[in-house]
């Protein structure tokens, strides 16, 4: 098993101007650069060549960690109030939206020591700036104390199958499913606005009408308010370290995966459609409905609600800076696999999450009352 590294770096500007335009957000945040997850299909290993890295092994063995991050965010986020003369409301309004973890998981494994996720989630709480999160990991309920704080603030955690076996060979550092869903339900249960991102689909593997009903059925059950759900995408740099994790687990889809994605990134148009009306159907059905579309605003400009652009506008106060836009929002976020594991094992040989119900908290959990129950969660450190 490879060692993972982990190397300190130093980041000008935390907060990012994201300039593509299909994202309903207008700026990010990634702590990280690389993802302790190893989810084989992430987008962002495709982000590796920025810095003359593949997107292979070393994604997720060789982690970079921007450990002035929340000094950097604290000098943006303070330039930019004084620009605004200190007025607060219209500085959080100018800003619009800040997601966390468009390139990265936030709250990777990493993240329980180094904490740098939780003090950039500091400075946007005092800001009041809108802030959204997209993980994997349920280490995001150790910070419950600010997120419960936070004015306007929804975290996403990213489940696309409730195959426990399924998810280590592709994700094989990733949290246990069990303990995603958990998240789900303590995050809600404390008013938190809570949704899953079913994604990446992965055709003839998680894209089955079956699977997708039981798995909105139960983030429904644990109190997700909506759920996005998106096909996978091959960048060519993604693909070859997929495919080759596909041929030594699942050989037998290779073929056709091959037919499916012969055009490019993306499936075949056909397969889209057909996916697509499934998809909806049942967001529908489960009243998980969730529509992205990119504020309009004076600084960062206005958007056409027909087709997504941005129209017109600058963004004052704050650099710009440009982030590597996602393609869709399957990020690639390991805390709480193993207790997870552990859990199925005890109940049964092979005892899929699927054959049994999580316990339903009575009432809604504090802040204080989870915190016992996160410092139990296991890091590998």
């Amino acid at each position: 098993m490879a060692q993972t590294t982990y190397e300190s770096i130093s980041t000008k500007q935390t907060l990012n101007r994201v300039k593509e335009e299909r994202m309903p957000f207008d700026w990010s945040i990634n702590p990280y650069r690389g993802c302790g997850h190893g989810c084989s299909f992430c987008y962002a290993r495709a982000f590796q060549s920025f810095i003359g890295m593949g997107a292979e092994d070393e994604f997720q063995h060789h982690i970079f960690m921007k450990t002035n991050a929340a000094e950097a965010l604290a000098k943006q986020l303070s330039d930019t109030a004084a620009k605004f003369g200190h007025d607060i409301e219209a500085m959080r309004r100018s800003i619009g939206q800040v997601t966390i973890g468009t390139a990265t998981d936030p709250y990777q494994p990493i993240e329980g020591k180094a904490e740098i996720t939780r003090e950039c989630l500091k400075l946007l709480a005092k800001y009041r700036i809108s802030t959204s999160i997209t993980t994997r990991s349920p280490l995001v309920l150790r910070d419950m104390d600010i997120l419960t704080r936070m004015e306007d603030v929804s975290v996403n955690i990213s489940l696309n199958t409730l195959d426990a076996d399924l998810i280590r060979k592709l994700e094989p550092a990733s949290p246990h499913p069990a303990s995603r869903l958990e998240a789900v339900w303590r995050l809600s249960s404390a008013g938190i606005r809570t949704g899953v991102f079913a994604a990446p689909v992965l055709p003839y593997l998680t894209d089955g009408e079956e699977g997708l009903r039981e798995l909105l059925s139960r983030v429904k059950e644990h109190g997700a308010s909506f759920a996005m759900i998106s096909l996978l995408r091959l960048s060519r740099d993604v693909k070859k370290w997929y495919m080759e994790t596909l041929k030594l687990h699942f050989p037998e889809v290779v073929p056709s995966y091959r037919e499916l994605y012969r055009s490019g990134a993306y499936a075949e148009e056909q397969y889209i459609r057909s996916f697509k009306m499934m998809a909806a159907r049942l967001l529908s059905e489960y009243g998980l409905g969730w529509t992205a579309s990119r504020p309009s605003n004076p600084t960062t400009g206005s958007y056409d609600p027909a087709t997504g652009r941005r129209t017109s506008g600058l963004a004052e106060g704050i650099d710009s800076g440009h982030v590597a836009g996602a393609d869709s929002h399957a990020l690639s976020g390991s805390a709480g696999y193993k207790e997870g594991e552990e859990r199925d094992r005890e109940a049964a040989p092979h005892h899929s999450i699927r054959q049994r119900k999580l316990p339903q908290p009575a009432a809604p959990v504090s802040a204080e009352e989870l915190k016992p129950e996160v410092e139990q969660l296991s890091f590998p450190f």
